[in-house]
């Protein structure tokens, strides 16, 4: 199995695992007398070995990560540098949009609002950003769908 088939069936297992809390949780009660929509304890089953899947594969790609070197860096780093411009870009991206308001004045006599940042110089920033973190996120896909699942 490759690592990008596993990192999608990690997102399917999450995505699964949170139906089941929703239909464990609306059938956890039930009238006396009547039955619920779904058997709770079939659900707590499926739940357990969705999770057990979970953890084993979340093992096996933390591994793997941590074991592939592409251009001398490992795909955990990659990772943590990927994130790391991601929270960056949205701080920017959000201080761009903030500077970047209009505020109305009805009045020449009114209190001027200015920007407190260089909008262009920051944009230009967001935009350097974000072509690395393409170039980061290419390389990571690339990686993921040649690199075999280690130990699974």
């Amino acid at each position: 199995m490759k690592l990008a088939e596993a990192l999608q069936e990690r997102a399917d297992l999450n995505r699964r695992i949170e139906q089941l809390r929703v239909r464990i949780t609306a059938n956890a009660l039930v009238q006396e007398g009547e039955k619920t929509a779904e058997d709770p304890a079939a659900l707590l089953e499926e739940l357990q070995a969705c999770t057990e899947r979970l953890c084993a594969l979340i093992r096996a790609i933390n591994r793997t990560n941590c074991e592939t070197v592409t251009n001398g860096v490992s795909l955990t780093d990659l990772i943590a540098e990927r994130d790391s411009k991601r929270v960056l870009l949205s701080i920017y991206q959000d201080a761009v949009d903030a500077a970047s308001r209009a505020v109305s004045r009805a009045t020449r006599s009114e209190i001027r609002i200015l920007p407190a940042l260089d909008v262009k110089a920051l944009q230009e920033q967001a935009d350097l950003l974000s072509k690395e973190l393409r170039l980061l996120d290419n390389t990571l896909q690339e990686q993921n769908w040649k690199t075999e699942l280690l130990g699974l």
